[in-house]
């Protein structure tokens, strides 16, 4: 009788087997980020073109030195405290995705959906075709010496980089972080020639520019508020880590000292670069250069000057990766909702990479480089990345007392996120207080016509349109 219950039960477990080995095996995203990869894409993401684009655009509004370093001191307190909120969300739910999730978990469906809506279409593809441009324009530059490199070869260019990051992207997260890691230290190198000639020249006595910084200072709240536009556009990338949580090693210890590593680096190095820049050019010699890093290797790189152009070259290409490294991630989330095409959900089951979510992000770029007209998508972006910005952030807010139940290992006090908040708020009504335009209006628009897609494919999902 034994040894009969005894080979029942053997067959029993070899039928259980058998059934088991016959269901889908789910593919998922792979923990391949770990600390390091971690700070390098924070600090990788965040310095790319910016700093080489906006020092003109912070003086303009600021009027002098003082007020002027004071803006990107500011912009990197209110980054790291944005970044703070962030790192409570990404260990409170451990999704990938962003303010997706976030968003979905604090207001419902709706904002969710109005995020990834505005991110695929508006908030993601400017800023990656922004950054390709700015690199296309530097890698141009030395060949059309004396003149503006013609729009079709830059355009054509910022295309291929587009297709290039797009394509490594799209076969291996492992070949995605090292590209990130190599371009972040080449990166580095540039930041840190620039600082330590400004360092050599301040010890040398050219501080002349700095003497009397506040005087003359016009500050307006307008002013005020599109220097911090122009600022935190050179910060943004502070966000991008929360997007990859799901493929992120321990990311209630990594994702925290990321953030805490990587930020404040980079705000440091911001403040001393301009330092750097006011050693050799005055305020007004800043505002005539056409490009304020290569300026200042004229001066002071001389024999070597061509060393600039190809290092920023590196910068920009380096942020672009770290963009569409993270960028894909919302996307590949949006669809596993249903709240983009199911196909951009898939995961390639030899790369382990969101390839069709990728390809689907580099063509919207792609589209955004035709018309290419740097300035208008800079504020087209700033003001609806800190609309949805301001908006997550008051969710953690709300989640605090509707949803007491998450554990949070990491828990920020609660005036950090309300003043991130209200800060927010003063970054999206003052421009358009002070100086209304039509793209305000029409970026609005844009994101309320998601709605009309929300209701028809995934609230009521009417037959004809599930169909389409």
């Amino acid at each position: 009788m034994e040894g009969t219950s005894l080979r029942n039960r053997r067959e029993d477990e070899k039928s259980v087997q058998s059934i088991q080995s016959k269901e889908p095996k789910t593919t998922t995203l792979q923990k391949e980020v770990g600390l390091l990869s971690g700070i390098c894409i924070i600090v990788g993401t965040i310095i790319g073109s910016g700093i080489f684009i906006s020092p003109k655009s912070v003086l303009s509004n600021t009027g002098t030195v003082g007020p002027c370093l004071i803006i990107w001191a500011a912009c990197g307190v209110l980054a790291t405290l944005g970044a703070l909120c962030f790192a409570e969300l990404g260990t409170m739910i451990t999704k990938s995705g962003g303010e997706y999730p976030y968003l979905m978990e604090a207001f419902g469906p709706i904002p969710a959906y109005l995020f990834s809506w505005t991110s695929l279409f508006v908030i993601k593809p400017t800023s990656f075709a922004i950054i390709c441009l700015s690199f296309s324009e530097y890698v141009c530059a030395p060949f059309y010496s004396g003149c503006s490199p013609p729009q079709a070869v830059v355009k054509c260019l910022a295309a291929a980089a587009i297709l290039l990051i797009t394509t490594v992207n799209s076969l291996s997260v492992r070949l995605g972080s090292y590209v990130q890691n190599v371009f972040t230290g080449a990166k580095l190198v540039i930041v840190a020639i620039i600082i330590i000639s400004g360092l050599v020249l301040l010890a040398q006595g050219n501080t002349r520019n700095f003497e009397n910084s506040f005087e003359g200072t016009k500050l307006s709240v307008g002013a005020i508020s599109l220097a911090f536009y122009n600022g935190l556009w050179a910060y943004d990338g502070w966000n991008q880590l929360n997007y990859i949580t799901e493929e992120l090693r321990n990311p209630f210890r990594n994702l925290p000292l990321a953030i805490i590593i990587g930020i404040p680096l980079v705000t440091g190095c911001y403040i001393l670069m301009n330092i750097s820049y006011f050693t050799v050019m005055t305020p007004t010699e800043l505002l005539q250069s056409q490009a304020v890093a290569v300026t200042f290797g004229d001066r002071v790189l001389y024999p070597a000057s061509w060393v600039v152009p190809l290092f920023v070259a590196f910068s920009t290409i380096g942020a672009a990766n770290g963009t569409c490294f993270t960028a894909g991630r919302l996307v590949y989330v949006a669809g596993r909702e249903g709240h983009m095409l199911k196909v951009l959900s898939y995961i390639s089951v030899r790369r382990l990479t969101p390839a069709p979510a990728i390809i689907f992000y580099g063509i919207i770029a792609t589209i955004y480089i035709i018309p290419g007209d740097i300035n208008s998508l800079v504020n087209y972006f700033s003001f609806a990345a800190w609309l949805f910005y301001g908006l997550t952030i008051l969710g953690l807010v709300v989640m605090r007392f509707t949803r007491k139940d998450l554990e949070r290992p990491i828990k920020v006090p609660i005036f950090i996120p309300i003043l991130v908040t209200l800060i927010s708020i003063f970054l999206v009504l003052a421009p358009i207080i002070s100086e209304p335009a039509l793209e305000y209006l029409y970026c609005v628009l844009f994101m309320l016509s998601g709605l009309i897609f929300y209701f028809l494919f995934v609230h009521y999902k009417f037959g004809w349109a599930q169909k389409i």
